[in-house]
């Protein structure tokens, strides 16, 4: 008999509880965000209905085409935007997600401020590092990171609550989670997204309070 996503999802929940515990952190203290992107709805709800409630996507137009039905049927779920937000995607943005990650530069940010007060949401915010600082990935420099931070709250009102980051895939990550710890604690958040499918183990002795896995859940995407 093959193994299902919801077995994947099951294996998983041990491995952060596992994670957890070695790193003498309470369990329960690091959130799992299944990434679901590129799988579609029918795929997506035998995981949660198997119990998993936090889901994190890439497109805001992909989203759009799957969450709105499943979340009539599951009021409960929460979803994260864990890709780049393009501005003249920030109205639908801010009506589909709960959790915005990808908070990466003034426009964006101001954007996301006028349509929070437009829409009268309140979105749950992570500014974006570029930890590796690599040419290729968005995201705020690390030495720019705590000053952006403070200009998200004082010029825009944002309540920004984390940050967020994807290290250098040929890199050990150790290094760069630390770096992202430390610039969290410079910047008065609680929250780090940070670890993926390869190395969320890694990332929860550095104090990750999430961590996005998708294809160690979902499988191979097509």
């Amino acid at each position: 008999m093959s193994e299902t996503a919801v077995d994947r999802l099951h294996a998983i929940e041990a491995r952060i509880r596992a994670a957890e515990a070695e790193a003498g952190r309470a369990a329960g203290s690091t959130q799992l965000v299944a990434v679901s992107k590129t799988f579609e709805a029918e795929e997506i709800r035998p995981v949660i209905e198997a119990g998993q409630r936090v889901f994190g996507e890439n497109r805001v137009q992909e989203a759009q085409g799957k969450w709105p039905l499943l979340r009539d049927a599951f009021p409960d779920l929460e979803l994260h935007l864990i890709g780049p937000l393009q501005s003249n995607k920030t109205a639908e943005a801010v009506a589909l997600f709960d959790v915005i990650e990808t908070v990466d530069r003034e426009k964006i940010a101001a954007e996301i401020a006028k349509e929070t007060k437009k829409q009268g949401r309140a979105l749950r915010l992570y500014v974006q590092v570029n930890i590796g600082e690599e040419p290729q990935k968005a995201g705020i420099p690390p030495r720019e990171a705590v000053d952006f931070v403070r200009h998200c709250r004082e010029a825009h009102g944002l309540e920004i609550e984390g940050l967020m980051c994807i290290p250098p895939a040929e890199e050990h990550p150790g290094p760069y989670f630390a770096l992202l710890q430390k610039i969290a604690g410079e910047a008065g958040v609680e929250k780090l997204s940070m670890g993926m499918s390869g190395d969320f183990e890694r990332a929860i002795p550095f104090g990750a309070t999430s961590v996005r896995v998708g294809s160690a859940i979902f499988g191979t995407r097509s």
